[in-house]
């Protein structure tokens, strides 16, 4: 009987390296030759400095992408807002979220800040308070869509560091996010 399981397992095994296998065709579309941008290598590891992200990765076919720059990809947006005196993570972001978190666990050498921010409005010590209080809502999500805890670090500037400088609604919604900033950048 033993030996009949062991048979079905490596004919089962069998069939599914068939399945995963791939022959090259010479049909198809063409495929753009990307070159590595200064700071990355060909291996997609990159560098940190002036030039390059340090976060850049190769896909598939061995070409470099630029997620994280690219402005038609999600993942080159990088703020997350929240309501007053909140630190809930709104439905709106939550694809945001979800993208950077999967983005980590393609990944895994990419480190990234979580910068959290609050508007003028209350004390120092409460809006630095509140500011961790959104950067680790995000660090939760993201660690429950797979990221590991050694990739996120987060940080309060409180009110210290606001976008908008003004002193009205528009100004303090601006002010109350979450910046997601990749290590090198």
């Amino acid at each position: 009987m033993t030996h009949l399981l062991k048979y079905g397992f490596l004919v089962f095994v069998a069939v599914a390296l068939a399945a995963c296998s791939s022959t090259p065709s010479d049909e198809g579309a063409p495929v753009d030759d990307r070159t590595v941008a200064s700071g990355g290598t060909a291996d997609g590891a990159g560098t940190s400095g002036a030039g390059g992200t340090g976060v850049t990765g190769a896909d598939v076919d061995g070409r470099v992408t630029h997620e994280l720059k690219d402005p038609a990809n999600i993942l080159s947006r990088r703020g997350v807002f929240f309501a007053f005196d909140s630190y809930v993570v709104e439905d709106q972001y939550r694809p945001l979220v979800e993208a950077h978190a999967r983005y980590l666990v393609r990944h895994p050498d990419a480190r990234m800040t979580l910068q959290g921010h609050a508007d003028e409005r209350g004390t120092h010590e409460y809006n630095l308070a509140l500011g961790q209080r959104r950067a680790d809502a995000v660090k939760r999500m993201m660690l429950l869509l797979g990221a590991k805890e050694a990739q996120i670090e987060t940080v309060s500037f409180g009110k210290e560091k606001p976008r908008n400088p003004g002193h009205d609604e528009t100004a303090w919604a601006e002010n109350r996010r979450v910046d997601i900033v990749y290590a090198g950048e």
